[in-house]
């Protein structure tokens, strides 16, 4: 079912034993007469959740919700948000949003949500995804994608409790590991604020006119494939190739979601046949045409916010590893100690040259692990910028170094926000943008 109007969603922020939040302005809460501001604690204390502050206390059993007189003029503060979890740019900050604070408390923890309508929430995540300096039609292209990705999850979500399904995120067996990371952890909210799902900072983030504009301008639009919502994804640079959807998520194809070149035709002197490891080198090793192919410093500030730009190279990069180094991280990351490591042998790839299986060869174990994201976890201290590379080892029998040639930036399915932000400086609109990343898809106003 399409909504016929716009949805409020559940947006999780974050999960501790105890939070500290700050009211602004006249906060309600359903079954108490008095109104709430100032500093104040959320911590479990038995069976119920406990809010402190200097003139208040409230106890209450699963959950509580602070509710604004003002949605928009009164905020609430949260202190130590994590971005950027688990890459290498995370850090910790505090951060203002706007409209209702749910907790809710799981098991000894307390999971802060912002309760927000829709189209508010897509301003900030423009905001939190982009440069307030991008284009209008990048902006607008983003906002549709955003828009139809989310209600996509719930629609998702609400099948899956109806049919009582389980989410499956990984096949193992005695010699393979094949894990996918997707819907697995949220059950308590609909998405997450950070990479996981979508940036979305609140209004820490200064929100430009132009998000503003952008969401207005394309108010209730969604991407639509066989009636449905499209699963719009998206990530940063496709490396000059867009993958398909099950090569990096569950095995199940979507007619939007198949591998496109990021361009107006193929690129020449290039095999797209990644089945053959000569092809895969020589692609990850070239310069192919594509519209993410650029270093143009003024596109790339539209696109890049600012812990992005620490990130110099995304559409081919290099990194290199000792012996110890590649050893220690495969370790921490997989719990597995697969002693001296000999060799890293590419056994299947996507569309787009990305790894969707590699075998770990150790003078320990041998073990053949996947999907994308996987594999970019279990090789990084952090996350590999992708799973498009080839390896490159130096010196005999047991290596001394391995060297990661490697080709875009992030899982590449779907629209490339690089790519796209290029599109949209050379006067594509918002719809040729996205026609072109999500084949065998329609544009509809839904509500």
């Amino acid at each position: 079912m399409l909504p016929r109007e716009e949805p409020f969603i559940n947006v999780g922020i974050l999960t501790e034993k105890k939070i500290r939040f700050e009211l602004y302005g006249d906060f309600s809460v359903f079954g108490f007469k008095d109104t709430f501001s100032g500093v104040f604690t959320a911590e479990c204390k038995d069976d119920t959740i406990l809010c402190k502050s200097s003139k208040h206390k409230l106890e209450v059993m699963n959950e509580i919700e602070f509710i604004p007189s003002e949605p928009v003029s009164e905020s609430f503060l949260l202190r130590d948000v994590i971005i950027g979890n688990k890459f290498h740019w995370e850090r910790k900050e505090k951060q203002r949003f706007i409209y209702s604070l749910l907790l809710k408390r799981v098991g000894e923890e307390i999971i802060a949500i912002n309760r927000i309508p829709l189209e508010r929430y897509l301003t900030s995540v423009i905001s939190s995804e982009m440069s307030a300096k991008s284009s209008i039609e990048l902006l607008e292209a983003q906002t549709v994608i955003a828009r139809s990705w989310v209600l996509a999850q719930i629609s998702r979500s609400t099948e899956l409790k109806k049919k009582m399904e389980i989410h499956e995120t990984a096949l193992e067996f005695k010699d393979k590991l094949i894990k996918w990371y997707d819907r697995e952890e949220h059950k308590f909210f609909d998405v997450c604020a950070d990479d996981h799902c979508q940036r979305f900072q609140g209004v820490t983030k200064i929100i430009s006119e132009a998000s503003f504009t952008a969401v207005q301008r394309t108010n209730g639009i969604v991407l639509l494939s066989g009636g449905k919502v499209c699963d719009a994804r998206y990530s940063k640079c496709c490396g000059g190739i867009t993958e398909s959807f099950e090569n990096v998520w569950e095995p199940v194809k979507h007619p939007y979601l198949t591998s496109i070149v990021d361009y107006k035709f193929e690129p020449e002197n290039y095999k797209l046949d990644f089945s053959d490891e000569e092809n895969s080198t020589r692609w990850i090793q070239g310069s192919p045409t594509a519209f993410c192919n650029t270093s143009d410093a003024k596109i790339l500030s539209h696109i890049l916010v600012d812990y992005d730009r620490e990130t110099k190279d995304f559409f081919r990069w290099k990194i290199e590893y000792t012996q110890t180094e590649l050893a220690a991280i495969i370790k921490e990351k997989s719990g597995i100690d697969f002693g001296n490591i000999v060799d890293l042998v590419p056994i299947e790839r996507g569309d787009s040259a990305r790894l969707v299986k590699i075998k770990i060869v150790g003078t320990n174990k041998t073990l053949t692990i996947g999907k994308e994201l996987e594999i970019r976890r279990v090789l990084s201290k952090t996350h590999l910028y992708s799973s498009a590379f080839i390896v490159k080892k130096v010196g005999k029998n047991i290596p001394e170094k391995f060297i990661l040639y490697g080709a875009g930036w992030g899982h590449g399915v779907g629209l490339c926000q690089i790519g796209a932000a290029v599109m949209a400086e050379k006067g594509y609109h918002f719809d040729e943008i996205l026609l072109h990343y999500f084949k065998n898809s329609e544009l509809k106003k839904i509500y």
